[in-house]
């Protein structure tokens, strides 16, 4: 992981509340090139469901297609927020081919996944 985003995904996890909004609006405004530290910080979080969360929000706030894979696995993260937020992360990156994926979590044992799942499907039918 380069070193710019190791202090940034450090100051979010470990910041004041002003350092880590701060953070966050750095790597959202980098876009798609924070894409493959994202992706390394949601594979580095095994234990640390927030930093989880935030990576996946943040691929699909990208907007950049490539986002796609890592965004439609964390459909099977451990933690129902993190679930919930890939399906989001797949309406907002406009992964239509990821409906299938998408449908699969209509079944989730979660009331919140099913919800977001539901949402993100009938957004991206249009």
């Amino acid at each position: 992981m380069r070193t710019r985003y190791q202090h940034l995904f450090k100051r979010i996890q470990e910041g004041d509340p002003e350092e880590r909004d701060a953070a966050y609006d750095a790597v959202l405004f980098d876009r798609g090139e924070a894409i493959p530290d994202l992706q390394e910080c949601y594979a580095q979080s095994r234990d640390a469901v927030l930093m989880r969360f935030y990576s996946v929000q943040l691929l699909g706030f990208s907007g950049d297609k490539a986002a796609i894979p890592a965004v439609t696995a964390a459909l099977d993260d451990p933690s129902p927020s993190v679930r919930a937020e890939a399906c989001r992360g797949l309406e907002d990156l406009r992964a239509k081919g990821s409906i299938p994926a998408l449908r699969a979590r209509l079944n989730d044992l979660e009331p919140e996944v099913r919800q977001a799942a539901r949402e993100a499907i009938d957004a991206l039918k249009g």
